[in-house]
């Protein structure tokens, strides 16, 4: 005896065989790892898909130390100082001063020294600090002041010092602030007096080296320039002109007349005070002179 399935039947066990087949191809294609876990489809092709997943991390972790580290940035006091020849040294101070205040930087210090018998040239020495950003950009600006005679950039690492500092200024802080709670929990006055010793020890520490690490610092954020000027041209003392000569003639003339005179007068003055004792004087030397000519025969002075 046949029995046939209704048609409705048999479409749907086709249509289940069909997905079915499709879910299994699926499966089957998609790699997985020994963990039983699939990759994702980014790395179903590459030769990861077929490592274990422990490896797949260590690689990675492996990759992720090789990494270079980022190095810190070198704190770095530079300071520079530069030689330029100039037409004028006068002019050249002006610019300085507008150039200083464009790069926002300050002026330290100014010696100019005029010609002299010894140095006939027109000499300038200007110390300035500018912004260490700035500090190239400075100088490419001074030396379009004239002609660079020599320019030379040191700089000085001062990084450890600057950690070094700054661990000493935490752990001293830390201490301030135990000494700190054990003076409020002191209850007799002699152990109030040894710890405020110690606190107030500790706080001037503190702010020595909170000192020494500021300016330190401000070292590092401001770079020193020195500049020396110095004439292209040596100056000669000028020609002064003739009736400039004739009043200084008549002048000194003048003062020696003015000091003869009051000479005059001051031995004037000498000989009246002592005329009465060049009086006595006289008279003594003609009474002498009288009476040994009378008490003295003729032929003995002959």
């Amino acid at each position: 005896m046949n029995f046939s399935l209704p048609l409705p039947r048999k479409s749907a066990l086709l249509v289940s065989a069909l997905l079915g087949g499709f879910v299994f191809t699926s499966c089957a294609s998609a790699p997985q790892n020994f963990s039983g876990t699939s990759l994702p489809p980014s790395l179903a092709n590459t030769e990861l898909a077929s490592q274990p997943a422990a490896d797949i991390a260590t690689n990675i972790g492996q990759k992720a130390a090789d990494a270079p580290i980022p190095r810190a940035r070198p704190q770095l006091i530079k300071k520079a100082v530069m030689k330029v020849i100039v037409n004028s040294v006068d002019q050249s101070i002006d610019a300085v001063s507008q150039i200083i205040e464009k790069q926002q930087g300050d002026l330290i210090g100014l010696n100019e020294r005029q010609p002299t018998k010894d140095n006939l040239r027109h000499t300038a020495s200007i110390q300035m600090r500018v912004p260490q950003n700035l500090l190239e950009l400075t100088l490419a600006e001074l030396a379009k002041l004239g002609t660079i005679e020599n320019r030379n950039i040191t700089a000085e690492d001062v990084g450890d010092r600057l950690v070094d500092f700054q661990a000493r200024l935490t752990n001293l802080r830390k201490t301030e602030a135990n000494l700190q709670k054990i003076l409020d929990r002191a209850s007799s006055v002699r152990d109030v007096l040894n710890v405020a010793q110690e606190l107030g020890q500790v706080r001037q520490s503190i702010e020595q080296i909170d000192a020494q690490l500021k300016n330190l610092q401000n070292q590092v954020a401001y770079s020193t320039i020195t500049l020396n000027l110095e004439a292209a041209v040596s100056s000669t003392s000028p020609q002064r002109a003739t009736g400039s000569q004739i009043q200084e003639t008549w002048n000194k003339s003048t003062q020696s007349l003015s000091g003869f005179t009051v000479g005059l007068l001051k031995l004037g003055i000498w000989l009246m005070v002592y005329t009465p004792y060049l009086f006595i004087l006289g008279g003594s030397v003609y009474g002498f002179i009288r009476w040994w000519r009378i008490h003295t025969p003729r032929e003995t002075r002959e």
